[in-house]
């Protein structure tokens, strides 16, 4: 049997339209500046060699290397998305390959990241929050620098005190939490962000599947813990005591940080603590505002009401 390299070579002598085509695709190939500079640095590939893996060198030519022509991954514009192509030389062969690209490893990135941030009932809007977008607001100035200082400190090590962010209704409390929980992320913590009146009914619907020690332990272990709109809930003595209290002094004990926010300062949060339905518990409402004063800073927002 004659070797196929003679078969194709004699087949493209009869049709000289083919041959053309060839000769000009050829052409446009070891044309190609990458091409080029690859055949360079691999003198040792003879013209044959080319020839053999001409359509490899071709499709290397016609694919995007590392997002040069795509401007995100969905629109990658490779035979395999978010895939760059690779030439390498070996043994006077020629390999074509395909390794991630970067637009490829920055969404898997992002979702790794975006994972660590575990919420509950929190806005799509506050999880996409931006500290770049609170640096350039003048009212949360007051606030800005002990946000800053929590994250620079906490590129080496977590600071044991989160903050407590207290201000009127549409000031931009949630927003801050939820740009603080993005650039923590980045520094690979764990984050469980959660809107409070909806952790009081988790918490209370956890007893029907047994799974109240699990979520209380996941709130108590993660590295920051932020409660968003504490106040807001309908309080009871039970959830206060027995579920925010003994979250409080786990993390006070194991020196973990928390985030609060609130329209309440915590004189007037103390307050609302200490009224149950078993009257006015006023120690009790003032153990949980001590837990939080050791494990929180207090911060006042102020600024023009956003949502009206």
């Amino acid at each position: 049997m004659k070797p196929i390299q003679s078969e194709l070579k004699a087949w493209m002598k009869k049709n000289k339209n083919f041959q053309t085509s060839y000769q000009n695709i050829r052409k446009e190939v070891l044309d190609d500046p990458s091409i080029k500079h690859f055949l360079a640095n691999h003198p040792e590939l003879t013209s044959d060699i080319i020839d053999k893996h001409l359509i490899k060198l071709y499709e290397y030519k016609s694919q995007s290397k590392q997002c040069d022509r795509c401007k995100s991954l969905g629109g990658c514009q490779n035979m395999i998305q978010g895939y760059s192509p690779v030439l390498e030389a070996d043994n006077n062969d020629i390999r074509l390959s395909y390794e991630k690209c970067h637009k490829r490893l920055e969404e898997e990135q992002n979702e790794q990241q975006q994972k660590l941030i575990q919420s509950l009932y929190m806005p799509k809007e506050i999880l996409q929050a931006r500290i770049s977008d609170v640096i350039q607001d003048e009212h949360r100035s007051n606030a800005l620098g002990k946000v800053l200082d929590f994250l620079e400190a906490s590129k080496q090590e977590l600071p044991k005190k989160g903050l407590y962010l207290y201000g009127s209704f549409g000031v931009g409390k949630t927003y801050l939490l939820g740009a603080i929980a993005n650039e923590l992320k980045k520094l690979e913590y764990s984050i469980s962000l959660i809107y409070m009146p909806e952790f009081v009914r988790e918490i209370k619907s956890s007893f029907k599947d047994d799974s109240f020690n699990e979520k209380v332990d996941f709130f108590k272990k993660a590295d920051i813990l932020m409660l968003d709109d504490m106040g807001a809930e309908m309080q009871s003595a039970w959830f206060r005591d027995e579920v925010l209290g003994s979250v409080l002094q786990y993390r006070m004990m194991e020196g973990l940080p928390v985030f609060i926010t609130s329209n309440y300062d915590l004189d007037q949060l103390e307050q609302e603590l200490s009224t149950t339905r078993n009257g006015v518990e006023q120690v009790k409402a003032g153990r949980i505002i001590e837990r939080i004063k050791q494990v929180t800073t207090d911060v006042k927002l102020s600024g023009p009401n956003r949502r009206s």
